[in-house]
């Protein structure tokens, strides 16, 4: 018996917690400071001038093996 009554203790536990942290992300979001979105524009302009670009998952298929190795 005492054994349920610890378990049922730690999945109480476990759901508050875990309530607790989805709460916190709901209400306590992120915003990004002035100087961090300025540096993060810099970044940005510093790939598009060097040539980078994002791409899809039909660039990537394109590009990569997907046919596997032969053992043989």
């Amino acid at each position: 018996m005492e054994v349920l009554i610890g378990i049922g203790i730690f999945v109480c536990v476990a759901l508050v917690g875990w309530a607790l942290a989805e709460l916190k992300g709901r209400y306590d979001t992120y915003q990004n400071s002035p100087e961090e979105d300025e540096v993060d524009q810099r970044l940005a302009d510093q790939l598009a001038r060097d040539g980078y670009d994002e791409k899809n998952i039909k660039d990537i298929i394109k590009t990569i093996s997907t046919t596997g190795f032969s053992a043989v």
